[in-house]
């Protein structure tokens, strides 16, 4: 469509298709006052501030939905649109006294701008505020009822808490059922404060300076009528916060959606501190923040941060028995200087490998770090130690899923970015709990399922995400293969295959249709819990519609089938061909914001960078040349099998970076032993983790905030995070630690910036060598792959080729089998680990958040209320849950979308930790525990 001509206060402009005449006015210079409008918000044009008179026409016109015609000619700083302006203005001024809160409102722009001084109107009756909320400070006395926070709340994030109540002069913005915003069922994204151009809705103050009232704690005294609700709040009035010093753009340090974001840094006497997060308009986020991301920053300020190296202190004995740290962990270690720590670290790992030979090390590097870090920590474990007995996170999250892509299509990769959803006619969602884990994500499905996409939740837990499905398929817990089995039947059976794209472009269908020949509907549905007449809807209805897409998360992959689980999935992209077009294809979500990345790098221990196998000679002859030494071609050990052998003695030293194995592998009483038993362990880490009380050397290391490097998201986007804090005390940057270990080890590395580590990084790697770092800087993002430097990257993948030898799909049936452990007499309860949505991964960062802990400041177990009364126990009770490896303790939690006979844990909390319950057998195939799935008995708490 070509560009609109019309006049704009005399001059002649030109509007964009689809603009409307406020949009064309901005692009133009020219700033016509609004209030109610925001880019990225459905237009709504109620608070009249943009008002523009049409020639011609009677009535003034909100410029904000109002679009131009060819020829229009539009006067917004005549006479008469600016009296009226100034009128709307000044009403508001007068409902909202000062001009509202904080120091950016907007209504005090807009008086100052257009010459409004004190309003000549009485403000109506005043609202008192609401200090209810550990996040949100609510003061609505500056309330415009621009509906702002109403369109972001429910049509952006949709959460459905804001709305209207009321008529007339008492109408006013609610919470809920006009609760307290600490009762509601608020999830504190912020998106509310975000918009809000008054400052009636804004973040509070988190920092405890010297005249800077402190966010209260949980156990604080407050108000009677929020303490009772909430359980937080703070006495008396909130100090919030404003823009900051200066503004740093980095992204979100948590999952693996990759949010853009500002941090407002405020600089003090004490140096400087994050006050405040906004979201920025990046590819996967488009402003869009959840709770962790908005108000989760603060744990770098925390006093417990490592800011010196500690050694071990002669005689010292590492008691593996504990819950949480124990408060006189110090006790167990003397400071040292850098270069002592790094002697003893080096130079011990070094002696290590040379008596013992390389195969005696092992390192875990994070996927909480950058790219560059990932890169340098599997290349210092190959080149360093002399094996690849390096690992990380991602096999106790995707390793599974992983394993089945890169052996049905090729790549490990996700096909489609999470927001193409809203081109997807069709989306199942299984085995993954968005709302909590990858919020910001969710709401692309959100929006799309309102927006008429056919949305099937398959879950054994029926979650917030449940609300917004056509259909909610609560399955059994640990029968994935065989719901997947009977929908891959249905479709056979039914003549829904894609007869063309199975022929054309994979192999091995009739391997699958031999084994699916068995698993009817019929006869799965007494399995699985689904009965035949809904999966064949759900089945008929994914093969047959424009554009189906398939997310999946943990509850997919974290079982000893988790390679089963995913090999179905794939087989039902492959054999209906709903892969390698926009709202298709298979979209695995990352749980920690590299994980992806960190993959990619090769931090994997069968893999060299870009998913080169280990053992193939001619994969890795450019990293022998590149890096001048000779690689081992023997894969080396995961995680688990790195825990057996540190226990049965064949692994005697580790280096750890970032990770917390003492929390986050299955049962921690092997993993703990296991780690007390090594010879010599190396932690670097920000935090006393349950980790690192078990180690000889601690390396006190830089927060997320404080470096700069590449991340690499669940899209495949690779995006730039800049530092904005310098690390505390004696603590250094990450990827120093790792070059100082590294020539200690007798490697000549002289790495300068993260640029230099990126640069030899995209020479070995095809995927991203039109990705260079000048582009970072420039672009922010830029999606892989991307051959060369003229490409824009590729969202969507396998348009016409997998990358296999052959360039086809490949089936591999899968069949039901039993989990490790099922439930019986003895043990009559399923547990389901997983997390929550105010904590991420081991707590280590979420739990010294003052925000994110004082909403869940405590474990709970959520049961469903029939088991609760089977059990004789009530929500809030302490209750024991045990299983065969040991026992926990922890506050019951009511909650219908928990199936009769499980339970659910969350993993972030040390002193009640799921993990000590889990199994620790292992998927033969991507060699995964099957967290997801174990025997348990619950009762009440042993009383002491």
């Amino acid at each position: 469509m070509s560009p609109i001509a019309f006049e704009l206060d005399g001059r002649p402009v030109e509007a964009l298709p689809g603009e409307s005449i406020l949009e064309a006015a901005r692009r133009h210079g020219v700033e016509i006052p609004h209030l109610c409008h925001r880019p990225g918000l459905r237009p709504d044009g109620n608070c009249r501030a943009c008002v523009v008179e049409i020639d011609g026409e009677r009535a003034l016109a909100a410029s904000c939905c109002r679009a131009p015609a060819p020829g229009m000619k539009v006067s917004a700083a005549g006479e008469r649109a600016r009296r009226s302006q100034k009128m709307v203005v000044e009403l508001l001024l007068a409902d909202a006294p000062g001009g509202g809160h904080g120091e950016a409102s907007e209504l005090r722009h807009w008086a100052d701008a257009l010459g409004v001084g004190e309003p000549r109107f009485a403000a109506r009756e005043q609202p008192a505020a609401d200090f209810s909320h550990p996040a949100i400070a609510v003061q609505l006395d500056a309330c415009i009822q621009c509906g702002r926070c109403t369109r972001a709340c429910r049509e952006e994030q949709a959460n459905d808490v804001i709305g209207y109540a009321w008529r007339g002069d008492a109408a006013r913005i609610v919470f809920d059922q006009a609760d307290p915003m600490g009762a509601s069922s608020c999830v504190a994204c912020g998106e509310c404060v975000q918009v809000c151009p008054t400052g009636a809705l804004l973040p509070r103050r988190l920092d405890a300076r010297p005249g800077v009232a402190p966010l209260a704690h949980a156990a604080a005294s407050v108000p009677a009528d929020a303490a009772d609700v909430a359980g937080v709040g703070a006495p008396g009035p909130a100090v919030v916060a404003g823009p900051g010093d200066r503004q740093v753009d980095s992204l979100c340090p948590f999952c693996g959606v990759g949010c853009q974001l500002t941090w407002q840094i405020e600089t003090g006497p004490g140096g400087d501190r994050i006050v405040r997060t906004d979201g920025r308009d990046g590819p996967a986020n488009r402003g869009r923040l959840c709770v962790k991301g908005r108000f989760g920053f603060d744990y770098v300020a925390s006093p417990e941060r490592l800011t010196v190296p500690l050694v071990r202190r002669p005689g010292a004995r590492k008691e593996p028995e504990f819950g949480r740290v124990p408060e006189n962990w110090r006790e167990q270690f003397r400071e040292a200087s850098w270069e002592e720590a790094l002697a003893i670290a080096g130079g011990g790992l070094a002696a290590i490998r040379d008596v013992h030979g390389p195969r005696a090390l092992a390192g875990f590097g994070s996927a909480k770090g950058s790219n560059e870090e990932a890169y340098l920590f599997q290349k210092l474990v190959r080149t360093g130690f002399g094996s690849n007995n390096v690992d990380h996170c991602t096999r106790l999250c995707h390793a599974s899923s992983v394993a089945a892509l890169l052996e049905g299509i090729g790549s490990g990769a996700v096909s489609n970015q999470v927001s193409d959803v809203l081109k997807a006619d069709f989306i199942l969602v299984i085995g993954a709990n968005p709302t909590a884990n990858h919020p910001v994500a969710a709401t692309w499905i959100k929006n799309a399922a309102r927006r008429g996409a056919t949305l099937v939740v398959a879950d054994p837990r029926r979650t917030e995400l449940a609300r917004h499905a056509s259909q909610v398929l609560q399955f059994r817990p640990d029968t994935d293969v065989a719901l997947l089995d009977a929908m891959l039947h249905a479709i056979i059976d039914e003549g829904l295959v894609d007869e063309a794209f199975v022929r054309e472009r994979t192999r091995d269908f009739d391997a699958l249709r031999e084994a699916v020949a068995r698993c009817s509907p019929e006869a799965m549905a007494p399995v699985c819990g689904i009965d035949a007449a809904t999966i064949r809807s759900v089945a008929r209805a994914y093969a047959t519609s424009g554009a189906s897409m398939i997310l999946w998360g943990m509850g997919v992959s974290q079982h000893v089938h988790g390679t089963d689980n995913a090999r179905c999935l794939i087989a039902l992209a492959l054999a209906t061909g709903q892969i390698g077009r926009p709202g298709t294809g298979l979209h695995p979500l990352r749980g920690q914001n590299n994980v992806q990345g960190a993959s990619d790098a090769g931090l994997i221990p069968m893999m060299l960078p870009d998913y080169h196998r280990v053992a193939d000679p001619g994969a890795a002859d450019p990293f022998e040349r590149a890096w001048g030494v000779a690689l081992d071609r023997e894969p080396g050990l995961t995680v688990v099998e790195i825990m057996h052998a540190a226990l049965a003695g064949r692994i005697r030293g580790m280096y750890v970076m970032g990770e917390n194995p003492a929390m986050s592998d299955p049962d921690l009483h092997h993993a703990r032993e296991a780690l007390a038993k090594l010879d010599l362990l190396v932690v670097q880490d920000i935090f006393p983790t349950e980790t690192a009380v078990l180690a000889d050397v601690i390396l006190p290391a830089s927060a997320f905030p404080e470096k700069t490097g590449s991340f690499t998201n669940t899209d495949r986007i690779v995006q730039l995070a800049r530092q904005a804090l310098e690390p505390p005390g004696q603590a250094r940057q990450d990827l120093a630690i790792i070059v100082d270990i590294a020539r200690r080890l007798g490697l000549d590395w002289s790495y300068a910036h993260p640029r230099e580590v990126f640069e030899e990084m995209r020479a070995l790697m095809p995927s991203i060598r039109g990705i260079s770092w000048e582009r970072l800087e420039r672009e922010g993002a830029v999606t892989y792959p991307c051959p060369d430097d003229s490409s824009p990257g590729e969202p969507v993948v396998f348009r016409e080729r997998f990358p296999t030898d052959d360039g086809r799909g490949r089936f591999v049936p899968a069949l039901p089998v039993p989990g490790a452990e099922l439930p019986d007499a003895e043990w009559p309860m399923a547990l389901i680990t997983g997390r929550q949505l105010e904590h991420w991964h081991t707590g280590a960062m979420t739990r010294r958040a003052t925000v994110l802990d004082a909403i869940e400041p405590q474990p709970t177990a959520s049961l469903n209320p029939r088991d609760l009364a089977r059990l004789g126990l009530a929500a809030g009770q302490r209750i024991r849950v045990e299983s065969r490896r040991g026992a926990i303790e922890l506050l019951a939690r009511a909650d219908d979308g928990v199936p009769a006979g499980s339970v659910f844990v969350p993993f972030a909390y040390a002193e009640a930790a799921a993990n000590l319950l889990t199994h620790p057998a292992l998927d033969p195939f991507g060699k995964i525990p099957g967290f997801k799935h174990c025997a348990v008995r619950v009762g009440p708490a042993s009383i002491h």
